[in-house]
């Protein structure tokens, strides 16, 4: 019995995590199947989510024992939704409009180095020997992923503004995941999501409102197809498939098995996107990789 649920538990994880990183593939198509911007496609994207994440936000209101949130609480996962889904979406997007799939992931996956030391800066949790070798093998892993990828993409006037905003987009994440990790205790990892999300959704369409490109809406059927699949292939289904698999097999077996991402998106962009692999993309995964192994490897007693 105990094995069959890690099993199950593992392949959910495992579907989430190849689900979660179709979403560079769908957005760098999306760019290039239609001349639509990054804030209208954001928008588009949060708009055909919406409705499950209303949905779960009214059920989980409505079921027994459910406790309203104080003031504070709600500040809190207002302001981390914003920094984790509106902002670090905003400028991931963004930034794929300059970079290839392959290197987005590479650097989107700083993000638990930054976590590590926003909780060590902020939250005065002492760095392990372990964590520092973590953070020093994962920055040589995109540094040399990075000068690879620079020499094959030499004449990409926008290749450091795009790189850079993806960086900012770890930074923000990471911000969101160390919050989010003190304020789920206290409300709950299922209505904290679901208000994130909402409070993110609100902050990308008023951002349209205010500034959007509304011709761009208009783009043909193509875009209402990519749109729907970012919104429930890439970002709704395996958000539900990682909470499943994390109820089973914990969080740091998840975080090991989530590793997978940027290999799946690295061989998704070479049949999908016909970006190149060469060996500085793949030693720097494996560099990035084991950082991340290290991070989420339990530390002996």
């Amino acid at each position: 019995m105990v094995q069959n649920i890690r099993s199950s538990g593992f392949l959910l994880a495992l579907l989430g995590s190849l689900l979660f990183s179709t979403k560079a593939i769908f957005v760098k198509l999306a760019f290039a199947g239609t001349s639509v911007d990054a804030l209208s496609l954001l928008a588009v994207r949060m708009i055909c989510a919406l409705p499950f994440y209303l949905a779960a936000a009214f059920w989980i209101n409505n079921s027994e024992g459910s406790q309203p949130l104080t003031g504070r609480q709600w500040r809190i996962v207002l302001v981390l939704g914003l920094f984790g889904y509106y902002l670090s979406s905003l400028f991931d997007f963004m930034g794929l409009q300059y970079i290839s799939a392959g290197l987005e992931r590479l650097i989107l996956f700083l993000y638990p180095t930054f976590s590590l030391l926003i909780n060590s800066i902020v939250f005065k949790q002492k760095m392990l020997l372990r964590q520092w070798m973590a953070v020093a093998l994962t920055y040589a892993g995109i540094i040399l992923a990075f000068f690879g990828e620079l020499e094959l993409d030499s004449a990409n006037p926008n290749f450091f503004l795009g790189s850079g905003l993806v960086f900012l987009c770890a930074i923000t994440y990471a911000i969101y995941i160390s919050g989010s990790g003190r304020i789920i205790p206290q409300v709950g990892a299922n209505r904290f999501t679901s208000y994130a999300m909402l409070a993110a959704t609100g902050g990308i369409l008023l951002h349209y409102v205010i500034g959007g490109n509304y011709t761009a809406l208009g783009q043909g059927m193509s875009l209402w197809i990519y749109g729907p699949a970012l919104a429930i292939i890439a970002t709704v289904i395996p958000s539900y498939l990682i909470s499943a698999g994390m109820k089973k097999i914990g969080s740091s077996n998840v975080a090991i098995i989530s590793s997978i991402g940027p290999v799946s998106t690295i061989v998704q962009a070479h049949y999908f996107l016909g970006e190149p692999i060469f060996w500085q993309q793949i030693a720097g995964t494996g560099l990035v990789l084991t950082g991340i192994l290290l991070l989420s490897k339990k530390s002996e007693k």
